[in-house]
């Protein structure tokens, strides 16, 4: 039995060096909302999360803490029948003009018509490398993980552990990738309906409203940002940071797989592919590999 005890903290404790900022499924502990509060709750013992918009406000949460690397993730179940003009929120981002911002935004729709997961990379304030996705399945019927990974090597989003996007870090060849900046995750719920919608023809309906965003087992594998020395110690290889370890910085044969079936089958928009948008001067990123 005493073999057994010490087996179990040992396998605890290599469980938490592995994991050094596992963040509950308890949104008391791990995020708040920061606006929208009137009507938007935490419920239950803090496993689930409601955010609301309705004509008199949308809503929105935040995390306690801001993180530089590792894999944030969420179960989410979108507003459901008409819920065209809206915009569901999850993000990492850092404040101020030469802000740093990965994405996740799911643009509602008429009822039957098929979601749009719209995803973004800012670095330093800048943005312009959108590509965007219909879902495989009905977004609003469960609850599906929607995870961002990010490392010194690449940004990854996946959808149920499916990767659809990479973005690959090429600053040694100029271009700009965040890294140096400690990133907030937030979600909100909003009014947008001047774009979201078939760009902005498509009108929020207020009698389908209130419209109801649910949440649940928010997850931050992430280093904590404690200012500038983390930019060097978040990054660093070790055993602790196991972002950085070789498995993290390519997708498996597999992973790749799976990747080139959504987006061959689902993407519906790569900014990289659209040359009248740029007049022909494309941006540097889209000439690399980025799988």
């Amino acid at each position: 039995m005493a073999n057994l005890q010490a087996l179990v903290i040992a396998l605890f404790v290599s469980f938490v060096a592995y994991h050094p900022c596992l963040v509950t499924a308890q949104f008391y502990e791990s995020m708040y909302i920061n606006w929208g509060a009137h009507h938007s709750s935490i419920l239950g013992n803090g496993e689930e999360l409601e955010l609301v918009l309705d004509q008199s406000s949308g809503s929105g949460v935040q995390s306690y803490s801001p993180y530089l690397f590792g894999s944030t993730e969420m179960l989410i179940k979108l507003v459901p029948g008409n819920s065209a003009g809206t915009v569901t929120a999850y993000y990492l981002s850092s404040s101020g003009d030469q802000h740093d911002e990965i994405d996740f935004e799911f643009l509602g729709n008429s009822s039957g018509e098929p979601y749009i997961v719209h995803t973004n990379v800012f670095t330093q304030g800048v943005g312009n490398k959108e590509q965007q996705f219909y879902l495989w399945f009905d977004p609003t019927a469960e609850f599906h993980n929607y995870t961002i990974h990010w490392n010194p090597t690449a940004i990854v989003w996946y959808i149920d552990s499916i990767p659809i996007r990479v973005y690959r870090n090429y600053e040694n060849e100029g271009i700009a990738y965040p890294n140096k900046q400690g990133m907030v995750v937030y979600s909100s719920l909003w009014n947008a309906d001047n774009w979201a919608t078939r760009g902005g023809l498509v009108k929020i309906d207020w009698n389908s409203a209130p419209f109801v965003a649910r949440y649940r087992d928010f997850k931050a594998r992430s280093c904590p940002w404690e200012g500038e020395k983390s930019i060097s110690q978040c990054a660093a290889s070790s055993p602790e940071n196991w972002w950085t370890s070789d498995l993290y910085k390519e997708l498996s044969y597999a992973k790749q797989g799976q990747m080139k079936w959504a987006r061959d089958n689902y993407m519906i928009y790569d900014y990289c592919r659209d040359t009248n948008r740029f007049n022909g001067q494309m941006p540097s990123e889209c000439s690399k590999a980025q799988y």
